[in-house]
């Protein structure tokens, strides 16, 4: 079968030629052995210049698709058919994907409050201001004016004293906890996670090969009297100033049970600052490794609290660990984009990051408020909100509910999207009266709908489960 050339694309005819011809090799319409047409054949049949045939077929020679011997014609090589793929079972036409009316997926910021033409500004400047060296191979251990903006912040938002040097920057919270798992753990070493935890936290140390050990948590965080020390861990997970999902502050008594433990056990704790720069009553709360900087390793991320595209997070790690963790990230992608990092050591500089949070936490304690007056009108006393008032989300107990393992793709069939505490949960069936909702990047009216369209769910999958 001759190509068929298409003269309107933007792809090169000998190209449109070599791809044609190598997929009818490769799914065995053209066999091994076949002869394939002279070059000045094949041009005149497709109306093209010999010497664009001449490409497609050297193409194919050098790829080993075709064989040639001086003096005979050129032929399909052997042993290059694949077997031709399956054909999928044609699935039965169904009901398009309804629209959402309802999303309140946690961790999600407002990003239309975000100062785009500011930062925009700085990206430029940042690109300007770099030297040639910097656009090179640089530290794995990230841009050094950024982990000093880092250092300031710590100090005057937590009153942490860090210095840049034990700073090392990441793509994320989530890239910090693979590089550690890797560090602390290896192939397969354990992990104690809260239980319930970050569903995504979870996906990622199970990818990790890590064994997980869940211990309770309740409104006040991870329970540490649980902790017996035959858990055999190498590091602990924690989110104490805003336990994701259930939004509790790890309380003093607790936080140095766990660090007592991790002493004696000679282990490490991680410990995420989850969104607890939201924070709407009082001071954010003082960080664990505020406590013990050589047994609590500590991890921020800027994606909640600018943009998640914005792949930029960080760790303070101990001496101890710096060395290793450098060997990791340079044998994993080596660095951060360094306009992106010169950019945000601008706006951490220039006090715009704070300007920022200021600005977002008044909006999101408006919206939090929003959502418990919405969740009181639709729910009265059958509902009870819990955590701090803090972060992007809440957690609510529906009196006299139970959200099964299909009540979520229920609520996503009516356009909803919710989540239950039950799907962050490790070890089921004590959080199934639970759900975890998010806030952050909603306005009021989307709030407001968003309750009511949960509550006419819910009745619906009650009446359904009768």
């Amino acid at each position: 079968m001759f190509p068929i050339i298409d003269r309107c694309s933007e792809e090169p005819i000998r190209r449109q030629i070599y791809h044609q011809l190598r997929a009818q090799i490769l799914s065995g319409e053209l066999e091994q052995g076949t002869p394939l047409s002279s070059t000045r054949q094949l041009a005149s049949d497709l109306g093209v210049s010999r010497s664009t045939v001449v490409e497609a077929y050297d193409m194919l020679l050098a790829e080993g698709f075709l064989e040639s011997k001086q003096g005979s014609q050129t032929v399909v090589a052997q042993g290059v058919a694949m077997q031709p793929a399956i054909e999928q079972a044609k699935v039965s036409e169904r009901e398009p994907n309804k629209p959402i009316l309802a999303d309140l997926t946690t961790g999600r910021p407002d990003l239309s409050s975000f100062p785009r033409a500011k930062w925009n500004r700085l990206l430029l400047q940042a690109a300007q201001s770099l030297s040639i060296e910097d656009y090179g191979y640089t530290s794995p251990q990230g841009y050094l004016p950024l982990r000093a903006e880092i250092a300031s912040w710590l100090s005057r938002s937590r009153g942490v004293s860090v210095s840049a040097e034990n700073i090392f920057i990441t793509a994320g919270a989530t890239h910090a906890l693979r590089i550690l798992a890797d560090l602390l753990c290896g192939n397969g070493g354990r992990v104690i996670l809260e239980d319930p935890c970050h569903k995504g936290l979870y996906d990622t140390l199970f990818a990790c090969n890590c064994e997980i050990v869940p211990v309770p948590a309740d409104q006040h965080g991870m329970m540490t009297d649980q902790l017996t020390g035959d858990e055999r861990a190498q590091m602990v997970y924690v989110t104490p100033s805003h336990q994701f999902p259930l939004g509790g502050i790890l309380p003093a008594s607790r936080r140095a049970e766990l660090i007592r433990y991790a002493r004696e056990q000679e282990i490490y704790i991680v410990e995420d600052d989850y969104d607890s720069e939201f924070r709407y009553t009082g001071s954010p709360i003082s960080p664990l490794v505020s406590m013990d900087a050589n047994r609590v390793i500590y991890v921020g991320t800027f994606s909640k609290t600018l943009f998640p595209a914005l792949r930029i997070g960080y760790a303070v790690l101990p001496k101890e660990l710096q060395s290793r963790w450098r060997y990791l990230r340079m044998h994993n992608d080596v660095q951060n984009p360094i306009v992106d990092q010169a950019a945000l050591a601008m706006f951490l500089n220039t006090r715009g990051f704070d300007r920022h949070i200021r600005t977002m936490k008044n909006h999101y304690a408006k919206r939090r408020q929003i959502l418990v007056d919405a969740l009181k009108k639709q729910f009265g006393e059958s509902c009870e909100i819990f955590g701090d008032s803090s972060g992007l989300h809440l957690a609510v107990r529906i009196s006299g509910a139970s959200f099964e393992d299909d009540f979520q793709p229920f609520c996503r069939d009516r356009g909803i999207i919710v989540k239950t505490m039950e799907s962050h949960s490790i070890r089921k069936g004590t959080h199934k009266d639970q759900l975890v909702l998010g806030y952050g990047h909603l306005d009021d009216s989307n709030i407001q709908s968003g309750v009511k369209l949960i509550k006419e769910a819910i009745r619906e999958y009650q009446i359904c489960l009768v």
